[in-house]
C-alpha cells in the first residue's frame, strides 16, 4: 500500500525534527504559502508537491542553480542528504566571531 505524503507544513516540521536528531538547528517558516526549512546560509529547503527541494550548487555553463530533491515520505533520509550539504556550507561559511561569542538571550 502506498503511503500518502504528509501536508507540506507537516513535512517541513518532520524534516526539522530529523535534522535536530543530527544536531542541526533549523527553523520552519510558512509565510508565503510554501513551507520552508531554513538550515544555514545558502541552505533553504522548500517543501512542495510531495518533495523537499534545496539548492546544491551552480551550473556555470547554463548560468543556473542545481537542485536536489527527496520525497516527503522519507524525512530521515532527506535530513541525511541535507546534513551533507550543511557540512559543505559550514566549511565555506563558518559563524562569524561576533555570533560565536554571543551570549544566549535570557
Amino acid at each position: 500500500m502506498n503511503e500518502l505524503p504528509p501536508h507540506p507544513l507537516a513535512a517541513a516540521q518532520q524534516l526539522a525534527a530529523a535534522l535536530a536528531e543530527k544536531g542541526i538547528t533549523a527553523d520552519v517558516h510558512h509565510d508565503y504559502g510554501t513551507p520552508t526549512v531554513s538550515v544555514w546560509v545558502g541552505l533553504i529547503v522548500w517543501c512542495a508537491d510531495g518533495t523537499y527541494w534545496w539548492r546544491t550548487g551552480w551550473n556555470p555553463r547554463r548560468h543556473r542553480p542545481i537542485y536536489a530533491g527527496h520525497p516527503f515520505t522519507q524525512p530521515a533520509r532527506a535530513a541525511h542528504r541535507v546534513a551533507l550539504r550543511y557540512t559543505e556550507l559550514r566549511m565555506s561559511h563558518p559563524l562569524s566571531s561576533l555570533i560565536t561569542g554571543a551570549q544566549p538571550c535570557p
